[in-house]
C-alpha cells in the first residue's frame, strides 16, 4: 500500500477511517494499532499527524525505525511493516496478516469505525475459528474412537448411497471416504457415523416446529433430532410431508399427492443445510419451521470468508468439502471404484 505526496494529502484530508490511523508521535502503544491493522485489512499508521488530520511532525531516526521494526517483530505471529517518510510526517505500512489473529502485549484488537478496539472472548474465539487452517470437519474430537462407530449407520449409509463395496473391513471403508486421519476419525466422519453423535457434538441438532398459524407463537409439534447427518435429513424430510399441505389430481385411473411446495426443492435446501453448517459453533441448531403460509429453514453463522453478500445467486462456495461428498455420495457411488460385489456379500467387521 506504498503511497505518495499526492495520496498522503488526500488521506489527511479524509481524515481517519478502516485502513488509516493519526498518531501525534511515537509511543510504544503502536502495537495495538499495528495488530489491529494486521487482523484487519491491514492499513497505514501516520506518525506526527494530530487527530484533526493537522501535521505536528516525527522525525525518522535510525532509533526510531528500530524500535518501531522491534515493536512488529515481538507481536504474536511476528510482522514485518514498511517504515518511510514522507515530508514531515512517518509512514508504517501494516499488511493484511495471513495468521490471524494477531497479538500484542496487551491483547488482541482490531479495527472498527475507523477505531482501534480491544477484541472480547468471543470476538477472539471467532477469528481464531475463522482463519483456523483445519475446519472443523477435518479435526480430530477427544475421546472418539472407532469403536464408537455404529456398523448400522454404515450399513444404512452403504444402501442409502447404494453402495457395493464387498468384503472391506470398517477402517479401510471409512479410509476411501477420507474421514480417517492416521488411527484417528475426523469430525466429518463422526457426523455421520457415531452411534451417539450428541454425546460428542451436541451442538450437532436439527430441531424441528409445526406451528398453528403464521406466528411464531402456538407450537402443535416438534422434534429434536440429535443423530447423524443422514438420520436429521430423513427425519427433516419425514416431518415436513407430515405437515405440508397436499392437494390431489386424477390423472386417468390414478392419484397423484402433490404437495404445496415441491419436495425436490425442499430436499435439496435441507441438504444445503447441514452441508454448509459451521459445527463449531455451540449451542447452536438447525431450525425448521412450517408455519401456515410458509416454510422456514434456519441455519445460524456468519458467511463463508470467501463469500460476500452481493456474491449470492453468483457462486457458491462448499463451507464442508468432506460432509458435500458424502451427501454427494448418494448419487455417485454406483460408478466408483468400490463397485467389487455383490452388496449382499459380507463386510468385514459388521457382521
Amino acid at each position: 500500500m506504498a503511497i505518495d505526496p499526492v495520496q498522503l494529502k488526500l488521506l489527511l484530508k479524509e481524515g481517519e477511517g478502516l485502513t488509516v490511523e493519526f498518531k501525534e508521535r511515537f509511543s510504544s502503544h503502536i502495537d495495538e494499532d499495528i495488530i489491529a491493522f494486521a487482523n484487519s485489512k491491514g492499513g497505514l499508521l501516520l506518525l506526527g499527524v494530530r487527530d484533526d488530520g493537522s501535521i505536528s511532525g516525527e522525525k525518522l531516526t535510525n532509533d526510531l525505525k528500530a524500535r518501531i521494526n522491534n515493536i512488529a517483530r515481538n507481536t504474536k505471529p511476528s510482522l514485518s511493516v514498511t517504515i518511510s517518510k514522507i515530508e514531515n510526517i512517518v509512514v508504517i505500512e501494516i499488511p493484511e496478516g495471513n495468521e490471524k489473529p494477531y497479538s500484542c502485549s496487551s491483547g488482541y484488537y482490531r479495527r472498527l469505525n475507523g477505531n482501534t478496539q480491544k477484541m472480547n472472548h468471543d470476538e477472539i474465539r471467532i477469528m481464531f475459528r475463522k482463519h483456523d487452517p483445519f475446519p472443523f470437519e477435518e479435526r480430530i474430537t477427544k475421546g472418539f474412537s472407532f469403536k464408537d462407530i455404529s456398523k448400522e449407520k454404515i450399513k444404512t449409509f452403504i444402501e442409502e448411497a447404494n453402495i457395493q463395496i464387498g468384503q472391506t473391513n470398517i477402517p479401510d471403508f471409512l479410509k476411501s471416504l477420507n474421514v480417517v486421519e492416521g488411527n484417528f476419525v475426523k469430525n466429518a466422519g463422526l457426523l455421520f457415523f457415531a452411534k451417539d453423535v450428541g454425546k460428542f457434538l451436541p451442538q450437532s441438532q436439527t430441531t424441528l416446529l409445526a406451528f398453528k398459524g403464521i406466528e411464531k407463537f402456538n407450537i402443535y409439534d416438534r422434534k429434536d433430532v440429535r443423530d447423524d447427518l443422514l438420520t436429521q435429513f430423513n427425519e427433516t424430510i419425514s416431518f415436513i410431508e407430515k405437515h405440508l399441505n397436499i392437494r390431489s389430481e386424477i390423472r386417468g385411473m390414478n392419484r397423484h399427492d402433490i404437495y404445496e411446495i415441491p419436495m425436490e426443492a425442499i430436499r435439496e435446501a435441507v441438504v444445503n443445510a447441514l452441508m454448509h453448517r459451521d459445527y463449531a459453533i455451540t449451542g447452536t441448531q438447525i431450525n425448521v419451521e412450517i408455519y401456515d403460509n410458509r416454510l422456514e429453514i434456519i441455519n445460524l453463522g456468519s458467511l463463508p470468508e470467501d463469500l460476500p453478500p452481493k456474491a449470492f445467486g453468483k457462486f457458491s462456495i462448499r463451507r464442508n468439502e468432506l460432509i458435500a461428498d458424502l451427501f454427494s455420495d448418494f448419487t455417485k457411488w454406483n460408478e466408483s471404484e468400490w463397485v467389487l460385489r455383490k452388496l449382499d456379500e459380507p463386510l468385514l467387521g459388521l457382521v
